[in-house]
């Protein structure tokens, strides 16, 4: 009958739209963001200067996969831990420079690097180690570069970079605000309109989560060598072309960048007499890549840690390796925010002895 031909694709198309919803309210139910985020606690538009935090100021965040978290900066404008800058006397102090892992975002303070490797350290030493932080949201090669000074003015005995692969591929980033403001418009109409028609329900309601939360549940339960496979075939260059055995020119471009940043980086600490060591951490997919001890014909998820280490060396630096540490851990997967890549509170937890204990040899003599 006409009614039917009409009356069957609007049920259709409803109970679409039904489950549709109900999947994005139980999706919202276990994967929620706050309003408050971390940006207005930094100083994100001043190319010249570099990103930085303003000092004293408090700023709450929650991500999608992560606890609402509170980052507390200290007078210098530092998630540091400390009330003073001032370095006790009789303590070696570390000031850790670099972008988001070494800041301890979407974790509580006390399950950072920054609070847990001192007292590893301490306790291998059998003296007083202190870790100064200086790690920084978006901190990259080129902003690590510019605050260098303010590593140097925190009287340090050593100074630890900790690197990660985002530090190389954003090491030349100037505004953050810019670079990180969003996507370009779309070129086509159609594109436009949908892109309009998210803003608003973003605006009213939120990200819609219900794609986030089923990668998030396929991440985590099915496995890392599904999550490998689905992280190299999907991945653009930028994204996964640090795990190849040959660079293409795009990864070779930011390794040119980042040397430069470097070599500043180091001229700085050599004029002050300070040593410079450098550390490079594994995101998500190349710790499970080396975790599994095997990887795809043509990846080779050691390859970006030896082009650093060349670099680093080669500008008089020290440079220590992580990477191989990784072959021993269990169940990667649960060291890493599935969706996100920052280590959770399990995964500092996890790196901290693997770096104290290559760490502390080359501390001891100084």
């Amino acid at each position: 009958m006409p009614r039917d031909r009409v009356l069957l694709p609007v049920l259709g198309l409803a109970s679409i739209a039904l489950i549709a919803v109900t999947a994005e309210l139980i999706a919202r139910h276990f994967f929620s963001e706050s309003a408050e985020r971390l940006a207005p606690c930094l100083v994100l538009n001043d190319p010249s200067h570099g990103v930085r935090g303003i000092p004293h100021s408090t700023c709450r965040e929650k991500s999608l996969e992560s606890k609402l978290i509170e980052y507390r900066l200290d007078s210098a404008g530092f998630r540091s831990g400390f009330a003073s800058q001032e370095k006790p006397a009789g303590t070696f102090r570390i000031v850790m420079v670099g972008s988001s892992v070494a800041m301890g975002e979407r974790v509580s303070f006390e399950q950072t690097l920054a609070a847990l490797l001192p007292k590893e350290l301490s306790n291998r030493s059998q003296r007083p180690i202190e870790l100064y932080n200086e790690g920084m949201a978006f901190g990259f090669a080129r902003n690590v570069a510019l605050r260098f000074p303010d590593a140097l003015a925190a009287k340090p005995d050593a100074v630890l970079w900790l690197l990660t692969p985002l530090d190389v591929q954003l090491a030349n980033v100037e505004d953050v605000q810019s670079a990180f403001g969003g996507p370009a418009p779309a070129p086509r109409a159609v594109d436009r309109l949908k892109a309009q028609l998210l803003s608003k329900l973003r605006t009213s309601g939120g990200d819609i989560v219900t794609g986030f939360a089923l990668r998030h549940w396929i991440y985590a339960h099915e496995g890392q060598d599904v999550y490998v496979r689905s992280f190299l075939s999907s991945g653009s260059e930028p994204e996964t072309g640090f795990l190849k055995q040959s660079f293409g020119p795009f990864w070779e471009a930011r390794l040119h960048d980042f040397a430069g940043y470097a070599a500043l980086v180091e001229s700085q600490a050599r004029q002050a007499g300070v040593p410079l060591i450098a550390t490079f951490l594994p995101n998500h997919p190349q710790a499970a890549m080396i975790a599994q001890g095997s990887w795809p014909e043509g990846f080779d998820p050691y390859q970006l840690g030896e082009r650093l280490r060349a670099i680093i060396v080669a500008g008089g630096g020290q440079y220590v390796d992580v990477l191989p540490e990784f072959r021993n851990l269990k169940n990667v997967g649960d060291l890493y925010f599935p969706m996100d890549g920052h280590p959770n509170e399990m995964g500092y937890a996890r790196i901290t002895p693997l770096l104290a204990d290559k760490l502390n040899p080359v501390l001891t003599d100084r």
